[in-house]
């Protein structure tokens, strides 16, 4: 939700942009840093949409010969990829931390708004943090360790 209400905001922001550049003739003029915010807003809303994503089914599998397996090695590959799902998200939300803490501490600022750099890390990491969770989640209900929430549709999640 959070994601697409800062799409949106992009979308509106650009379009004013855009316009204010277009009427630059008349006194208008673009939106001060326009390109930083897009960029910043843009990475903030990815992960944002992630861990949503994943544990409503809607990333992109290849089921060619997935369906034709035996169930039992369905769940293993679901489970191993999974597995290495988190130990990405894992080494990605330390890597997170990490630069946002360098950043921070060496005030680095973007160009044009001279806002700090570690603002959109820190944003990022709540993201990763909640992706780190979602993993961890659904690893757990795979595993027979954790049921879904009361009232959470399993089928609009497209389980394999």
């Amino acid at each position: 939700m959070l994601g697409g209400l800062l799409l949106c905001a992009i979308t509106l922001m650009s379009i004013a942009s855009i316009t204010g550049r277009a009427l630059s003739g008349v006194g208008l003029g673009p939106v001060p840093g326009d390109f930083e915010l897009v960029e910043i807003g843009t990475g903030v809303a990815v992960f944002l949409f992630l861990p949503w994503t994943y544990l409503r089914g809607g990333h992109a599998t290849v089921d060619l010969l997935y369906h034709h397996l035996p169930a039992p090695l369905q769940k293993t590959i679901l489970l191993v990829s999974d597995g290495l799902m988190l130990a990405l998200w894992l080494v990605l939300t330390w890597k997170l931390w990490d630069g946002m803490l360098e950043k921070r501490e060496y005030l680095e600022t973007t160009f044009i708004l001279q806002m700090p750099v570690w603002w959109a890390y820190a944003v990022c990491f709540v993201g990763a943090v909640i992706g780190c969770l979602a993993y961890l989640s659904q690893t757990a209900i795979r595993l027979g360790l954790a049921r879904y929430p009361e009232g959470w549709s399993v089928e609009s999640a497209r389980v394999h």
